[in-house]
């Protein structure tokens, strides 16, 4: 074998080949450029191989029995809650006296009778309200996440739209409002 010629390039010998231009670098280790297609497939399908960056498997969640208990305790509580309410919804003349009561209004409404399918509708949304919170509650103990906040707000949520519903019929009545005046020009 001959002897290289002497090198007259004042930079030291590159070790790592740092010098090496990016179409020397891809052929020394054998990778098509990013504009060339490859030409024939792997004969082999390589398993992927995990990069030390990858995260672990995720470990199965952890039971959180604390959860649970308060998560179910509050279900069995909004369980209770939307079965005692139905027949206070359903008795319409009944419930808008006791609220009416309650404001200290002396006034009855002007037809009960029309308040019922509003009654009804806030017993249905309670109902609803309650199965969709005993699905989400389910499927998210499932998955292992914190769950007791969920029957919480929801029914702060469904018991507002209910009591909502039930407020329609006695802020639409006309006796109601001139009870309302009456009082509040009493008060004065």
């Amino acid at each position: 074998m001959t002897d290289p010629a002497p090198r007259t390039d004042p930079r030291p010998r590159p070790q790592y080949g740092e010098y090496a231009t990016a179409e020397e670098q891809r052929a020394r280790i054998q990778e098509p450029a990013p504009w060339q297609l490859p030409t024939t497939a792997p004969a082999v399908a390589e398993a992927p191989v995990p990069s030390p960056a990858s995260p672990a498997p995720a470990a199965p969640p952890r039971p959180r029995t604390v959860d649970r208990i308060v998560t179910f305790a509050l279900l069995a509580y909004g369980l209770i809650s939307v079965v005692s309410a139905f027949p206070a919804y359903t008795d319409y003349g009944g419930y808008a006296e006791m609220v009416l009561g309650l404001m200290g209004v002396d006034a009855q409404l002007s037809d009960p009778a029309a308040g019922r399918p509003w009654g009804i509708a806030a017993a249905l949304v309670l109902a609803v309200g309650w199965i969709v919170t005993l699905l989400v509650s389910l499927w998210s103990l499932r998955k292992g996440r914190l769950t007791w906040w969920i029957p919480l707000v929801a029914g702060v949520v469904f018991s507002f739209a209910a009591g909502a519903l039930m407020m329609v019929p006695i802020v639409n009545d006309p006796a109601v409002w001139q009870a309302l005046v009456d009082s509040a020009g009493g008060a004065r």
